[in-house]
């Protein structure tokens, strides 16, 4: 936001002189007599508009990345890059021999367990229950080992959570079954009620380890968890700063039936002449990268505001939107929410990210502006506030010092330093809230080459 600075008067693009100038000139009067450099003009009633610039980047309504599961092979691919697709759509198929063999191990193990073939033999009650809690053990290591070798979060958080709820179900039951062993041990239970806890306590355990697996294997069939475009690999050009990855998909869609909505996930070395996104028959490990839908039926942008100005951002509030892909179009957009918790800028400051939705936007000569894409950089101009009907001067009249803003006021001919206060500041005019009235005869331009008493027209 400009506003007045020191005695020279606020410091501004070359961009906006232009604007100024234009301003200075419908309130400039009487200047040819004026000394060189010093144009006065009279405090009239104008409109002011106080305007935010805040850079920004657009932004999809969601995304949502498909990984691999497990390691394996890209066996097919149902839908071509670009195409439209709807939530629950097949998007390809990986083979991984590595999960369904698991998934035999743990079918086998679930069915002996069903089957009451503990192995209890001997009356080893303790020796039993440990190699129970061993295997279970072992079981849920290999689960969360094989989680955290997925790179895509969302996924690997999901699993996860599967994983920590399985083995907090088998310790409860783990626990009870402990228990009646001791109480055996101490002759205070029978012998055919601990071993039906220790087989329920195997039985847990086996189903555990089976639905672990069976959700993998399910995994391996990716689907789309949202409608929207196709689009092979990762979100490669995101980053942390990107706000895309803002507004990935958040809906709960599990991973039965292929995987969830995740975080940017980068591809691997791309080679000079080849194409990142993987092919069908290619080998992929664990969290790869297959592709990513996303939602364009609602474009948004993702602003930082300064906190300087954040004050002055509420929902609702309109801006008009430049974009560096379409030089001289204007898309409209309005403010969504403000962010109560800051973020660190680019410009190492404190800011606030503002959420818009963005709107269709005319290019220069009255044409349709082009569609925008995800992840372009934009200004958004933020309509802050505005005054109507106020006593009103050039924004380059006003100058600081330690004592307030002031500006030169012409009065019998001469100037004389006065106060004023100032309401709402725009690009080109300031409202002046005490100090002036209208008529009033006041220098617009040039104000740090005047001193006081200095004669004046």
């Amino acid at each position: 936001m400009d506003v007045a600075g020191d005695y020279s008067g606020p410091v501004r693009s070359p961009s906006r002189l232009a604007l100024v100038a234009v301003a200075v000139s419908v309130f400039a009067v009487g200047c040819d007599s004026a000394p060189s450099g010093v144009e006065t003009g009279e405090a009239r009633r104008a409109t002011v508009t106080e305007v935010v610039d805040a850079p920004a980047a657009v932004t999809a309504r969601a995304a949502a990345t498909l990984t691999t599961p497990a390691d394996g092979t890209l066996a097919s691919l149902a839908v071509e890059p670009g195409a439209h697709v709807t939530a629950g759509q097949v998007i390809g198929v990986v083979d991984s021999p590595t999960a369904r063999k698991r998934l035999d191990d743990a079918q086998a193990a679930l069915d002996a367990a069903s089957q009451g073939g503990g192995g209890f033999g001997g009356g080893d009650l303790a020796g039993s229950q440990k190699r129970t809690d061993d295997a279970a053990k072992k079981a849920f290591g290999d689960a969360r080992k094989a989680a955290n070798q997925i790179a895509d979060p969302a996924l690997r958080g999901v699993l996860l959570t599967q994983v920590d709820a399985a083995e907090k179900q088998y310790t409860e039951i783990a626990t009870q079954a402990r228990q009646l062993v001791r109480a055996v041990q101490d002759g205070l239970a029978s012998v055919s009620a601990t071993m039906e806890a220790l087989t329920a306590a195997q039985r847990t355990q086996a189903r555990s380890a089976y639905d672990l697996a069976r959700t993998t294997v399910d995994a391996l069939t990716l689907k789309a968890p949202i409608d929207g475009v196709v689009q092979l690999g990762g979100t490669g050009s995101a980053s942390a700063a990107n706000p895309l990855s803002d507004l990935l998909a958040s809906g709960a869609a599990g991973l039965t039936g292929g995987g969830a909505p995740s975080l940017p996930t980068a591809p691997g070395p791309n080679p000079a002449g080849t194409d990142p996104a993987p092919s069908v028959g290619a080998r992929l490990p664990a969290g790869t990268a297959v592709a990513t839908i996303v939602d364009l039926s609602q474009l948004g942008l993702t602003a930082e505001v300064d906190e300087t100005d954040v004050l002055l951002i509420h929902p609702g509030l309109t801006a008009n939107v430049e974009l560096d892909a379409a030089p001289g179009a204007r898309y409209e957009a309005s403010v969504k929410s403000v962010d109560v918790l800051p973020t660190t800028s680019a410009r190492g400051g404190v800011s606030y990210r503002v959420r818009l939705t963005l709107g269709s936007g005319k290019a220069g000569d009255g044409t349709d502006a082009p569609t925008p894409r995800p992840g372009m950089n934009a200004v958004a101009h933020l309509q802050a506030r505005q005054a109507p009907d106020a006593v009103a001067v050039p924004a380059s009249a006003v100058f600081g010092g330690r004592d307030g803003e002031a500006v030169w006021l012409v009065k019998d001919g001469r100037a004389e330093r006065h106060p004023v206060r100032l309401g709402v500041q725009g690009e080109e005019l300031v409202q002046v809230t005490d100090g002036l009235k209208v008529g009033d005869r006041v220098v617009v331009h040039g104000a740090d080459k005047v001193t006081a008493g200095q004669k004046l027209p």
